[in-house]
């Protein structure tokens, strides 16, 4: 009888099994989300400027309230932001909130740099030096959209291998204005260059297992890019700290 009962019971249940949607269909919400964050982050809207629905809709093929569900979205993302009698517009980007930015990534991108030099196994150099290579030829292209992940991964990797998950997810959370920082400074002189130059250095040192070396490269590189980021958005007659 107990095994008639767990037939009957266990059937239905490699049925529902079968249901499972192993990968999930990407939904219009989330295309339109997408397209809209890339299109702030590689400058093709101005900072300050108004975002408005109706034109979204057009431009977007989508309906007004999937743009005001990306909208508000976006909105936590930092990369929009709500002006008095103006509505939506592009998120203004300033050196005070930049500075920050970069103070947060000092702090914790160095910690993981040197953890994951010391941790590193060959597996971690090897997805470390693909993506590297990846980086090389999409940097001589100057596509940055692509630069960007490329960049993204090889952090991701680095945190990750240094079991550094908080972190990671701390990073991830301002991902979409350090994208935008880092378009901006993409868009200077040889950046382009000295950007990927400055992450071979990390990777060098992390594939020797040399943590201090490490950190150090890493502290290097976003200094350097916050310098840049600095003569861009502070004004020539204020004074830079």
């Amino acid at each position: 009888m107990n095994n008639k009962l767990f037939a009957q019971t266990a059937e239905p249940a490699r049925d529902l099994a079968s249901l499972r949607i192993e990968t999930p269909p990407v939904t219009l919400r989330e295309m339109a989300l997408d397209r809209l964050r890339d299109a702030i982050i590689a400058g093709l809207f101005n900072p300050g400027q108004r975002l408005v629905e109706r034109t979204l809709c057009d431009q977007l093929g989508v309906s007004r309230s999937v743009i005001r569900e990306v909208l508000r979205h976006l909105e936590t993302e930092g990369l929009v932001e709500t002006a008095p009698k103006q509505g939506p517009i592009v998120a203004r980007i300033d050196w005070r909130q930049a500075r920050q930015i970069y103070d947060v990534r000092i702090a914790l991108e160095t910690t993981a740099v040197a953890d994951c030099a010391r941790n590193a196994d060959s597996k971690t150099k090897e997805k470390l030096k693909a993506i590297l290579q990846d980086l090389d030829r999409n940097s001589r292209k100057n596509d940055a959209l692509t630069i960007l992940t490329a960049t993204t991964d090889f952090y991701e990797t680095i945190f990750l291998s240094g079991v550094h998950e908080i972190a990671w997810d701390i990073v991830k959370r301002l991902n979409s204005r350090i994208s935008r920082l880092r378009v901006m400074t993409l868009s200077t002189t040889n950046r382009t260059v000295s950007g990927p130059a400055r992450m071979r250095e990390i990777f060098n040192a992390i594939e020797r297992n040399d943590p201090d070396a490490a950190a150090a490269a890493c502290r290097a590189h976003i200094e350097e890019a916050a310098r840049i980021a600095q003569s861009l958005l502070v004004p020539v007659d204020q004074p830079k700290l």
